[in-house]
């Protein structure tokens, strides 16, 4: 049968090659509406020139890849151009699948755009007309027809200055950033007992989906058999069928990352262990889990959980409380506490899904966000000082499972800001597991978070030896405040960090409304007053109003080391006319190499006081998400792709390439000459 099925795809594979050689269409029945458009009119002599090959299949139709797959035929071009002018390989973005007949076809069934780099001859003068033209021969098929194409392409261009309208730059930006990035390190593949297993180096950290691994040639992967992928630490590892006539040597292709990005993998012969071969994904999930539990019962230590916990748990030792009452009040907790990891982990996943790279927490990546949660820790701290009291919950009275339920729930918010141990590498684990397993683990930090409160409800002897309720506790309240107004002071730099010294003033604004509100709704509650909370109701919304004035995106960005700055190659001239040294890398997520660098040797404190000495300024390109201003830089510098690491040293006219493994003795003796 298997042999069958491989005669019948080789027919079919040699009959469309037959078709293309006949039957030429009229230019009326093309169904690729196919441009020549040049990045610049006029480029300058002895530079580059790229030309992209503007394609739109009609509706129900595709063209084929570099590589076709089990069938179909790859774009092949004639050109004529100025005599000295070279044309280098026709560079196609990250394909997609179709699957017809049991035939896996690399395709694309929606606009696209072909690359290709022109090398101009030296020696022209301005003015000189640059005619160009390319002949196209393509297939381009349905799901029951395939039909052999030719187009010839024109474009006349003139010597000039090279200068590109922006408008137009930004199209080609787009176009490149569709095309796979080179990944910079070396992937291994492996034949064993008719299984092709590619190992290639990928940070456990960066952010991936829908992988698939596009061969560019035949004798890898059998190309209809399904493709395995799993993460086992800084690596993915890709398993799938071997092909029939399996290759020798080196095996290049295109690593999928999602969303139409994708990587340039080179692949040399080796041994290519399984992932994770002893536990699986729900032994990682389980490890994940426990992790998740540690880190979240560590959590109830922390100055944003344990007021709230302490209260809370020595409301249960009240007298007259009952066995029932004390587990109805903890299972609420507790699933008020879950609920909430639960939501926040499935909000986090669903953004991922959209293609956000995002982590845990991450809706405190808004200011507002910020904003609400400082309103609200900086109310809680100032109920626990005694400022005022709230009428449900009651976090050391009697509130029944609802305000169980709502104290567990806040507990769990509250606590988004505060970061432990076990946490990093259990959430971390989470956002690379099958979503069910992940929001095992999201449930699991819940449970930890939780896990006192149910022992304090479950078991009479902790409750027990809980002291019973009297006067103390009203001190307790007033010393539990304070970590809580210092967990309000950590909001507030956070603000400051994200939304700058205007975001600083509108939330001191917000705090003094709140903060009057509610000791108007004290002073009447210690007056026996009704409607005690008009006031306080008054200057809730009054601060929030004031909080939904902060804008997003006036964030200080991070850096990685001490004064690094975001590169450009503005800011590149304007320090290197200042005469200072400069220290430019390029880095991007995906990138297991730049990874071990950063954390080996660039952000060590070592260089970082060397370079704080040297004066050297540091500039930081992340080409994460193949910016093409980075990746014109960088090819500008004979690279193709990341790590890239260049040391401008004062008064020098070209940089120097660093290599691409770092040592700290390295950069601390270019910040000391």
């Amino acid at each position: 049968m298997m042999a069958r099925q491989a005669w019948f795809r080789r027919i079919v594979a040699l009959l469309v090659g037959l078709m293309t050689m006949v039957a030429q269409p009229a230019a009326a029945d093309q169904h690729v509406a196919m441009r020549l458009v040049a990045e610049t009119p006029r480029p300058a002599a002895g530079g580059t020139v790229t030309l992209a090959f503007d394609a739109v299949p009609a509706p129900g139709w595709h063209a084929y890849w570099q590589n076709p797959g089990d069938a179909g035929v790859g774009t092949r071009l004639a050109w004529t151009l100025p005599s000295g002018a070279r044309a280098g390989e026709l560079r196609y973005p990250v394909p997609q699948r179709l699957l017809i007949a049991g035939l896996m076809n690399y395709v694309f069934e929606r606009p696209f755009a072909m690359l290709v780099d022109v090398q101009i001859p030296a020696g022209l003068a301005p003015g000189t007309p640059l005619p160009i033209s390319v002949k196209a021969d393509y297939l381009v098929c349905t799901a029951d027809l395939c039909v052999p194409e030719t187009q010839t392409l024109q474009t006349a261009l003139i010597v000039g200055d090279g200068a590109a309208d922006p408008a137009l730059r930004a199209r080609f930006d787009a176009w490149r950033r569709a095309l796979p990035q080179p990944l910079g390190a070396s992937a291994t593949w492996q034949a064993a007992a008719g299984v092709f297993r590619l190992g290639v180096p990928f940070p456990a950290a960066a952010p991936i989906r829908d992988a698939y691994f596009y061969p560019l040639a035949g004798g890898a992967v059998d190309y209809a058999a399904p493709q395995k992928i799993a993460r086992d630490g800084d690596r993915l590892v890709v398993e799938a069928k071997l092909a029939a006539v399996p290759a020798s040597g080196r095996i290049a292709g295109v690593l999928a990352t999602g969303e139409g990005r994708g990587l340039a993998i080179l692949a040399n012969p080796g041994v290519v262990a399984p992932a994770d071969a002893a536990g699986g994904v729900w032994g990682s999930a389980l490890l994940a889990f426990a992790g998740a539990v540690l880190g979240g019962l560590l959590l109830n230590i922390m100055p944003c959980v344990f007021p709230i916990l302490s209260l809370k748990a020595l409301g249960l030792a009240r007298a007259g409380e009952t066995e029932a009452i004390a587990r109805r009040e903890s299972l609420a907790y507790a699933a008020g506490v879950i609920l909430v990891c639960l939501a926040l982990g499935g909000g986090l996943l669903a953004l991922r899904a959209g293609g956000s790279a995002v982590g845990w927490a991450f809706q405190l990546q808004d200011p507002r966000v910020i904003g609400v949660l400082l309103l609200l820790v900086a109310g809680l701290a100032l109920n626990l000082a005694g400022l005022f009291e709230l009428p449900t919950p009651r976090f050391a009275g009697k509130s029944g499972t609802t305000g169980a339920f709502a104290t567990g729930a806040l507990a769990a918010f509250v606590a988004t800001p505060c970061s432990g141990p076990f946490m990093g590498a259990a959430l971390g684990a989470a956002l690379v597991l099958p979503t069910a397993a992940a929001l095992m683990v999201f449930a699991g930090l819940g449970f930890g978070i939780a896990l006192p409160f149910l022992l304090i409800g479950f078991v009479p002897a902790f409750r027990r030896r809980l002291p019973k309720p009297g006067p103390w506790m009203v001190r307790l309240r007033h010393i539990l405040s304070i970590p809580m107004f210092l967990t309000a002071a950590a909001l507030g730099w956070v603000l400051w960090r994200q939304a700058g010294g205007i975001g600083l003033v509108l939330a001191a604004i917000a705090l003094i409304l709140l903060a009057l509100g509610l000791w108007w709704t004290g002073w009447m509650q210690g007056q026996g007053r009704e409607r005690a909370w008009w006031p306080g109701l008054t200057a809730i919304p009054a601060a929030l109003m004031a909080m939904a004035l902060l804008h997003p995106g006036a964030a200080r960005p991070a850096t990685t080391i001490a004064g690094a700055e975001r590169f450009s190659e503005a800011r590149l001239a304007a320090l290197r006319a200042e005469g200072r040294p400069v220290f430019a890398y390029f880095t991007a997520d995906w990138c297991l190499t730049c990874k071990v660098n950063e954390k080996t040797s660039i952000e060590t404190e070592r260089v970082a006081r060397a370079f704080s000495k040297g004066k050297v300024a540091v500039l930081v390109g992340d080409w994460t998400d193949g910016d093409p201003a980075l990746g014109r830089f960088i090819e500008a510098n004979n690279r193709a792709g990341v790590p890239l690491y260049l040391w401008y040293a004062p008064g020098a006219r070209e940089p120097r390439l660093l290599p691409q493994l770092l040592t700290p003795d390295m950069l601390t003796g270019l910040a000391g000459t």
